[in-house]
């Protein structure tokens, strides 16, 4: 397998610090608004980052953090006039009801900044110590010219850096790019006591700390958006390594913007659409095929046209699967022979060429148009296995049983009945009824020379 590495600007081997075992963190959420559809891109790639190691055998272990404090936690509390950790617990849970609606798993562990203040605190004065922190008048400061490096991730030059996006220009930082490790609180704010008085960490600081404290010293992979290169992730490796003297990951993924228009997708611009209005008009496997159809490293275009075919494509492949009759209780005598092997090899191949989910989405067309050629029920079976690695056909056990309740389906048939009778009849009009009134329950008709049969609509 080969991950293009961003500390590296390239492909590499990947090879694991525990053998079989998959350390990966990807920063979470700060928890002051719901979340909009450009965030659930590294949340739907990163399950299936996880995904894909489980199927090949590996024991993962995936840490997203919840960042609970925060300046725009404290906006957003004044906002809404209420507490900043009634904010927090709030919009917390819309992230898990949301991101739980777009399929995504829970991941392993989910830290909250505000559990481990005490570890930051230690972190902070550890690199004070070590003079790579310094404090003015009750806020602390990072040293980026005392760190070696620094700028190796995102390739900035220090003589080129301004202050860091969430860091105001002041004139008491001895550079302009120095970033916050603990900032003094100002009335009213939530705070923690500190050796430089009462305040709160950086944002910066969280994910070192939290990261380090789950994992150990070295991790495997630290996932995050391409926005999260610079300043944050820079910045965590810089205070890691001033720390330990070790590596904090070993490979660091990030994923492309959704753009609208050219432009990437957030909400300081206020061209954004929350996950859970984009919910309500396409359903959660439309959406992770419209951001896995693309590389993930690749820009992707936001475009409700895309999503409406996403969302057929997918209807497509239930319908293969739906219209060969497969039996899931029976799959297991199912064995696959070289003719359906290649394609899981491909499948294979795709995925290990730095998670190319675009060629692997392709390869499920390949295998279900073979399917529809050769009728070969195996085919159907690797069809679920591949698709079910990259988080689609969740809903597929309610669709072939048709999900429908015994006494409901007496009432379908019943009603089918007096069609038909209708039918007989010649009252067209009434017959006609009927099988409308169906379809907006989601119930379609299909007159056979064997007789009416009827489906859920997906």
């Amino acid at each position: 397998m080969k991950i293009y590495n961003t500390l590296t600007n390239k492909k590499e081997e990947f090879i694991p610090v525990i053998k079989d075992e998959i350390s990966i963190y990807v920063c979470g959420p700060t928890v002051y608004n719901f979340f909009h559809i450009g965030n659930a891109r590294p949340l739907i790639f990163f399950d299936v980052v996880k995904k894909y190691f489980e199927y090949l055998g590996n024991k993962v272990t995936l840490v997203r953090n919840i960042t609970d404090i925060d300046d725009k936690l404290i906006d957003q509390s004044l906002e809404e006039k209420i507490p900043v950790a009634d904010i927090a617990e709030k919009y917390t849970k819309a992230f898990l009801e949301d991101s739980g609606s777009l399929g995504v798993s829970p991941a392993d562990h989910q830290p909250k900044a505000t559990e481990y203040i005490g570890e930051m605190i230690k972190l902070i004065k550890e690199l004070e110590e070590r003079s790579y922190a310094y404090e003015i008048n009750g806020d602390v400061y990072f040293s980026v010219t005392n760190s070696k490096d620094y700028g190796k991730l995102s390739g900035k030059k220090l003589d080129e850096l301004q202050a860091g996006a969430r860091v105001k220009t002041n004139k008491q930082k001895k550079h302009p790019a120095d970033f916050t490790l603990w900032k003094k609180a100002k009335p009213g704010e939530p705070k923690w006591t500190s050796p430089w008085g009462e305040g709160r960490p950086g944002w910066h600081t969280e994910c070192v700390v939290m990261s380090r404290k789950l994992f150990g010293k070295t991790f495997d992979i630290h996932g995050g958006g391409i926005d999260l290169i610079f300043p944050h992730h820079e910045n965590e490796i810089a205070q890691a390594e001033a720390s330990t003297g070790n590596k904090l990951a070993n490979y660091w993924m990030h994923n492309g913007y959704l753009n609208i228009e050219g432009e990437k997708m957030s909400k300081s611009l206020d061209n954004f659409f929350t996950a859970r209005d984009i919910l309500k008009k396409f359903n959660a496997e439309a959406i992770r095929f419209f951001f896995l159809s693309k590389h993930y490293r690749s820009p992707i275009d936001f475009n409700e046209k895309i999503l409406e075919e996403s969302q057929q494509a997918i209807r497509n492949l239930y319908n293969t699967i739906e219209n060969s009759g497969y039996d899931l209780k029976n799959d297991i005598y199912l064995k696959y022979d070289d003719s359906v092997q290649k394609y899981k090899d491909k499948f294979i191949v795709a995925m290990n060429d730095d998670f190319n989910t675009a060629k692997a989405i392709a390869i499920l067309f390949e295998i279900s148009k073979a399917y529809n050629k050769i009728n070969d029920k195996s085919l159907i079976k690797l069809l679920i296995e591949l698709g079910k690695v990259l988080g689609f056909f969740s809903d597929l056990e309610r669709t072939l049983s048709n999900n429908i309740e015994p006494i409901s389906e007496k009432l379908i048939s019943l009603l089918i009945e007096y069609r038909d009778n209708f039918k007989l009849e010649k009252k067209w009009e009434l017959a006609d009824a009927i099988r409308d009134d169906l379809k907006e329950l989601g119930i379609i008709l299909k007159d056979t020379l064997n007789g009416t049969e009827w489906k859920i609509k997906k």
